[in-house]
């Protein structure tokens, strides 16, 4: 097995938190697994893995290797897709991540269009935090991510622009409104969404005199709705993606607040994160 080779079972492990959930995405077997980190921690002269009862975690030594390996399979990912580009065919693989609502864009539309003029790349989605997306573009975890506006230091591409909506239990006296203010929110339990669009709602708020105390978080959306519909509180979300819950009302805000979610793309793209950008552009 080649160092790369091993370098690439180094970071399925530690991205998958064991030996067989790393072989069962790699097509290895586990002891093969065991035996290539074994290897690779000789050859380093370091123990890179510390083995728990509940998996695997990374030492000090691993956790630096892993930054590096990341980067040097990246590195050789790229230049195979430079040279095939030169040859004119977009390869590798579009790393894309976003947060949790992108899937109600026009984005699946714009996926289905890429994989369709390029079938030689392979497109891997993630999702994750506006904090999260940002720090996985830095590192080249991701090539792609669908962000909030304002994104400063990023080249973007506007995607969708949604509007923000006051979520209630159905129960609630501000679910018989046609509206609802800032201000009445800021009276209530707030349940605060941590999936991507908490900055925009936030300073809205405060440009609204009002500050949203929340009492509780979610990531997800369905946690959110759930904990509204369970009286735990009232919350804001996009307009897209939402779901119909029974016992959950949603209503539009005052004053409007609009979420705009766009395409970014690291400083080093790849041809293939190049080319959806350059498709995204000319759509």
């Amino acid at each position: 097995m080649t160092t790369m080779q091993q370098l690439k079972v180094l970071l399925a492990v530690a991205e998958h938190g064991g030996f067989t959930a790393a072989g069962e995405r790699l097509g290895m077997a586990q002891p093969a697994v065991s035996r290539s980190i074994a290897t690779l921690e000789s050859e380093l002269g370091a123990p890179l893995l510390l083995r728990q009862r509940t998996g695997v975690v990374l030492t000090e030594a691993g956790e630096r290797a892993v930054r590096r390996a990341r980067e040097a399979v990246r590195q050789v990912d790229l230049l195979r897709a430079e040279v095939a580009e030169v040859a004119g065919q977009i390869t590798g693989t579009l790393r894309l991540a976003s947060v949790p609502t992108a899937m109600g864009t026009r984005l699946p539309a714009q996926l289905r269009l890429f994989t369709e003029r390029h079938p030689l790349v392979a497109v891997r989605s993630f999702e994750g935090s506006d904090e999260e997306l940002r720090d996985w573009l830095d590192q080249g975890v991701a090539d792609v991510a669908v962000v909030t506006l304002p994104a400063p230091g990023l080249r973007t591409v506007l995607l969708d622009r949604h509007e923000m909506l006051a979520v209630l239990p159905v129960a609630h006296p501000l679910a018989a409104c046609e509206s609802v203010t800032y201000a009445q929110l800021a009276d209530e339990s707030f349940v605060r969404p941590t999936g991507g669009c908490a900055q925009v709602f936030t300073a809205a708020a405060r440009d609204a005199g009002v500050r949203l105390e929340a009492a509780f978080e979610a990531r997800e959306m369905s946690a959110v709705l759930e904990m509204v519909r369970a009286g735990l509180g009232v919350s804001i979300l996009p307009a897209v993606g939402v779901p119909r819950v029974d016992g959950v009302v949603a209503r539009p805000l005052l004053p409007r607040t609009i979420r705009e979610v766009a395409l970014a793309v690291s400083a080093s793209a790849s041809p293939a994160a190049r080319a959806f950008l350059a498709q995204l552009e000319a759509a």
